[in-house]
């Protein structure tokens, strides 16, 4: 995903998106480049508009729902937490925290 994230921070920023501007966004984040992986995005991305992908994944979840449907959507149990899963804001934080050392 790291690769993906460089690709869209460059996009966003009005930089080109190419196999150098990737790498140095993940040699500053701090990422092991692999340069296949790099290869193989660039290539992927090869005729892509970047900001018509953006949008296409916006309305995706939109366009997915079915449609036509007499049928009503059964109730969703709520799930409640098990006590393990539970983090308390102060334990967010600290994980938050431990991003930015």
């Amino acid at each position: 995903m790291e690769y993906i994230y460089a690709a869209m921070l460059l996009h966003k920023a009005g930089q080109t998106v190419d196999e150098a501007g990737v790498k140095k966004v993940l040699e500053a984040a701090g990422v092991k480049v692999d340069d296949a992986r790099v290869k193989a995005m660039m290539a992927a991305l090869e005729g892509v508009s970047i900001e018509e992908a953006i949008k296409t994944a916006a309305v995706a979840p939109v366009a997915a729902a079915p449609s036509g449907s007499s049928e009503k959507p059964e109730a969703k149990k709520e799930e409640k937490p098990k006590e393990e899963e539970k983090v308390s804001s102060e334990q967010a934080a600290a994980g938050l925290g431990a991003l930015f050392g």
